[in-house]
C-alpha cells in the first residue's frame, strides 16, 4: 500500500498519521478489493484487541484498517478523557479520523467504498465522525456507545449525512452506557433525518456473539451491494 499523506510507514503493516494514530492493514483475500472496515476500538483497548474480527465476520473480499486511538491508558488507549470535559479529546480525534478518511483514497479504498466500525468510545467516534463526513461512506456500525452532544451533531451534519446509513446496536444489560438513554440519543437523530437502523441485544457492554456478529454481516453486505 503507498503510504497516505501524513503517514509513515512502521513496517509489519504498521502505519502512523502524523505522530498520533497507528493503523494496521489486514488486506483481503482479493489484493483487487477496494473495500475497507476502519475499526475503532474502546476505552482502554488497542487494535490487538480487534484481530479477531476479520475471521468472525467472514467476509474475504474487505479489507481491514485497525486503529489504535491517540492517547496512552492503562495499557491502551482511548479516543478522548472519560472523566471532565471529554469535547477537546472528541474534538482532536474527530480531526484525526478525518484526515485519515481523507487519506484512504490515495492507498486506493473509495469512500464510497469505505465503512466505520467503532466499539465504545469508538462507537461514539463513528457517529460523530460518520455523520459529519462530507463524503458518503459505504457504511457506518456503532457497538455499546452513546452519542456526544446529538443537538451539535444535528446541527453539523454534513450535506450528504442523510445518505449515510448506520447500524447502531446495544445491550438492553449494559451496566456503564445505559440503553434506554442510548436509544432517546438515537431516536433524536432518526427524526432528524438520519437512516439509522438500531437493535437490542440481551448483553452487557460488550459484543452478543454470533447473533450480532451475524447482523453486522448482513448489514455491511447490503451496503455495498446498493
Amino acid at each position: 500500500m503507498e503510504k497516505s499523506p501524513g503517514t509513515c510507514d512502521q513496517g509489519n503493516g504498521h502505519r502512523t498519521l502524523g505522530t498520533m494514530l497507528t493503523t494496521r492493514l489486514v488486506p483481503a483475500e482479493d489484493r483487487r478489493s477496494r473495500r475497507l472496515l476502519i475499526v475503532l476500538h474502546g476505552l482502554g483497548d488497542s487494535m490487538a484487541g480487534w484481530q479477531w474480527l476479520p475471521g468472525a465476520l467472514g467476509l474475504p473480499d474487505w479489507n481491514y484498517l485497525f486503529v489504535n486511538a491517540p492517547d496512552a491508558y492503562y495499557g491502551g488507549f482511548s479516543w478522548y478523557d472519560l472523566q471532565g470535559d471529554s469535547g477537546p479529546g472528541i474534538l482532536r480525534s474527530r480531526q484525526l479520523l478525518f484526515d485519515l478518511l481523507d487519506a484512504q483514497p490515495q492507498a486506493g479504498f473509495p469512500a464510497s467504498e469505505t465503512a466505520l466500525l467503532g466499539f465504545s468510545q469508538g462507537c461514539l467516534m463513528t457517529v460523530d465522525v460518520g455523520f459529519r463526513y462530507p463524503h458518503r461512506l459505504a457504511a457506518l456500525v456503532g457497538i455499546s456507545g452513546y452519542v456526544w452532544d446529538p443537538e451539535a451533531l444535528i446541527r453539523e451534519r454534513s450535506p450528504v449525512a442523510g445518505e449515510q446509513r448506520m447500524l447502531f446496536t446495544h445491550g438492553t444489560r449494559d451496566p456503564l452506557i445505559p440503553c434506554s438513554d442510548v436509544h432517546r440519543q438515537v431516536q433524536q437523530l432518526q427524526q432528524s433525518g438520519l437512516s439509522i437502523v438500531w437493535h437490542e441485544f440481551d448483553k452487557v457492554h460488550t459484543l452478543e456473539g454470533a447473533s450480532e456478529i451475524r447482523l453486522i454481516r448482513d448489514f455491511l453486505t447490503r451496503r455495498v451491494l446498493l
